[in-house]
């Protein structure tokens, strides 16, 4: 049986592991999961991000979780939280996002899984605010946003994407401890 960190009603959230690695970079490479992205990553982008994710969680005790559903125990991709530093009004900060891959889109994943993502963040990593941010496109990651009752706070240019000019213009949300 799988270990792990916390579940929700249909997933289980654990740290990263080797076995993970080739589904994680089949799904950095899917064109329409990365379209709100400046590019599908290469295998040897996927390797570093997997890196630093690990890296993230030994340094945070958190990372944008590796998720699976738990009656099948298959992955589905990553849902979490990281620690931002770039450059912005309201940063640093920790982010809440998400990652799917296409099957498990249109289930309601994202949603449940962001809000037991927050809910761990308060309760467990006693962290008293979440931010998270999309591009003006992504309507899909945005609406979960809202489900989740996050505020939307206002628009901002991500400095991460400075040299994509079609999506550096994002959307930044907020969510305080005392308002769940």
């Amino acid at each position: 049986m799988t270990a792990y960190l916390f579940t929700s009603e249909r997933l289980g959230f654990r740290n990263w592991t080797m076995d993970d690695f080739g589904q994680f970079a089949q799904l950095n490479a899917d064109p329409d999961v990365m379209r709100h992205f400046p590019k599908p990553l290469t295998n040897a982008e996927s390797e570093n991000f997997f890196k630093k994710l690990l890296e993230h969680f030994n340094t945070h005790g958190y990372n944008y979780f590796a998720v699976e559903i738990l009656e099948t125990v298959e992955w589905i991709g990553f849902i979490g939280l990281a620690y931002q530093e770039y450059a912005a009004d309201f940063t640093p900060a920790t982010d809440i996002g998400w990652r799917l891959k296409k099957s498990a889109w249109g289930n309601g994943f994202a949603t449940e899984g962001a809000k037991k993502c927050l809910e761990y963040a308060f309760n467990h990593l006693k962290i008293d605010r979440i931010i998270a941010t999309c591009t003006l496109q992504n309507h899909n990651s945005e609406n979960v946003m809202h489900k989740i009752g996050m505020t939307k706070m206002g628009e901002f240019n991500h400095p991460r994407l400075a040299d994509y000019p079609d999506i550096q213009r994002c959307v930044w949300y907020e969510i305080e401890k005392e308002s769940v």
